[in-house]
């Protein structure tokens, strides 16, 4: 019986929220839970049904629903394959609507107390009507005081053959040990963005929704990995907009930042430019972004750039727009200045709970993440230099004759020294007047130094940030600049 309301006289079908109206009524209609449909399939093909269930995860993912569907296809008159419910028989319609005398189902938030219980404690003492099995399902089990599970427990262990118990929880930590101990535990997974967009965009084809490719990703991202919360966000979307909705929509409705202003500010954020960074944060406040939620959208961001360097396109859940930006921005910064970025924007997201200027907070730390992108570490600093004294450079090689002997040929080759603020390893003459090379011996390190043709002068500080060797080997660092050296 549909379900209809009167205006202007006239009858109309009642509206039917898309979360109620695209529920899954069959194992085949379940997204993104297919580890778990395999198992219930196989169990109910061969006969190996446990006495309880125990199905684990967040919100709006699939637990209460995939219950129903269990329930029916164990006590479905007429089974498609021998597993999947058909959905028309008088049982399945009776577990749908929730009326079957067989199939119970406890919301353990309301009804938490033994007295609660007791009665599931005495109806299993009697046979099912109509049905193969009587089925109880609890759900928010976690909410279940010790003493109404304890009184449970004894049922729960030894129930009559045709008795199974399903419960649902969004904390399965809080389920005592003794009670997962006698289920089968199923971790539900969060749905992955791209199987939500899939199925938005399956249900708009179906309700000639018009809506682009973009608005469906901002909605899957704002689900975060909830189906039921993508078909309710979809459904205020189209009571908002009443004709096509566009991306812009909802960012507007959900205070989401776009994909593209995203991977600008990441893009501002490896190139180090400050000023691009400001701008895209006062623009985000400006227009009512929720500027809580950058820190965890640029981390979802960095984690995929990381997954790209390592695997490539295939580890990286993306649509092919987004591809092409990670493929760009993977060059732009090594995955070693990725995993800083991602600890300073975890710093980000444990302090800004607490902020008295949440933008300001913002600011300054996306500004510590491109210094982090764009300057160089003092072990890159130390890696090149190590590199450069193991080449020979043109003025430090050691050379013998009376202008670098000073007419002593056993004596070490000397740097010129500069005090016009040039290198010393410049290939130039020097301006400066010759300093005469010391008359000792040379050491037998300072000897075969010479012969190898190494320099045997330790560079200072000035000397490595002046070296023009240097500068050219940072040049191939991008965004690399000699900015410190701190001595010990």
């Amino acid at each position: 019986m549909k379900t209809t309301e009167k205006t202007s006289g006239a009858e109309k079908p009642a509206h039917v929220p898309l979360p109620l109206k695209y529920r899954p009524m069959t194992f085949d209609d379940v997204v993104g839970q297919e580890h778990v449909v395999r198992t219930l399939r196989h169990a109910i093909e061969s006969g190996h049904v446990a006495n309880a269930y125990l199905f684990v995860g967040s919100r709006g993912i699939g637990k209460t629903t995939l219950s129903r569907i269990f329930a029916k296809a164990l006590n479905c008159l007429s089974p498609k394959n021998g597993v999947e419910p058909c959905g028309e028989c008088e049982n399945c319609r009776q577990i749908a609507e929730g009326r079957s005398l067989d199939v119970i189902e406890l919301d353990g938030a309301s009804h938490n107390k033994v007295e609660d219980v007791r009665p599931i404690i005495e109806a299993v003492q009697f046979a099912p009507t109509v049905s193969k099995y009587k089925i109880f399902i609890v759900d928010e089990c976690h909410m279940l005081t010790a003493s109404a599970w304890n009184a449970l427990l004894k049922t729960l262990e030894e129930p009559p053959p045709y008795v199974r118990f399903v419960f649902a929880t969004t904390e399965g930590d809080k389920v005592l040990a003794t009670i997962v101990s006698r289920c089968q535990r199923f971790d539900l997974h969060r749905i992955q963005t791209a199987q939500i967009v899939s199925r938005l965009k399956h249900i708009c084809g179906l309700e000639k929704i018009d809506i682009d490719d973009d608005a469906l990703l901002a909605i899957a991202r704002g689900a975060e990995g909830g189906m039921r919360d993508a078909l309710s966000s979809l459904d205020q979307l189209v009571a908002f907009t009443g004709g096509k909705i566009t991306e812009e929509d909802a960012l507007a409705v959900f205070g989401l930042v776009s994909r593209q202003a995203l991977e600008d500010l990441a893009g501002a954020i490896f190139a180090g430019d400050h000023a691009k960074i400001l701008e895209l944060v006062a623009a985000f406040d400006g227009s009512g972004r929720n500027l809580r939620r950058i820190a965890a959208e640029l981390m979802a961001h960095i984690r995929n750039l990381i997954v790209y360097q390592a695997l490539g396109a295939k580890g990286v859940e993306a649509t092919p727009e987004q591809l092409k930006t990670l493929e760009q921005q993977s060059r732009m910064v090594e995955s070693a200045r990725l995993f800083r970025i991602a600890d300073q924007l975890t710093e980000l997201d444990s302090r800004i709970r607490n902020a008295l200027s949440v933008r300001t907070l913002i600011e300054l730390s996306l500004i510590r993440c491109s210094r982090i992108a764009s300057t160089a570490t003092i072990e890159e600093l130390m890696r090149a230099v190590r590199a450069m004294k193991g080449v020979a450079c043109p003025g430090i090689v050691a050379a013998r004759g009376p202008q670098a002997h000073d007419g002593n040929p056993s004596a070490p080759a000397v740097p010129s020294s500069r005090r016009d603020g040039g290198s010393p390893y410049s290939a130039q003459p020097s301006a400066a007047p010759k300093v005469a090379a010391p008359k000792a011996a040379p050491s037998a390190a300072m000897a075969a130094a010479e012969g190898e043709g190494r320099p045997v002068k330790a560079m200072s500080r000035r000397d490595i940030v002046d070296d023009a060797k240097l500068h050219e080997m940072m040049a191939g660092i991008p965004g690399a600049q000699v900015s410190e050296i701190k001595e010990k």
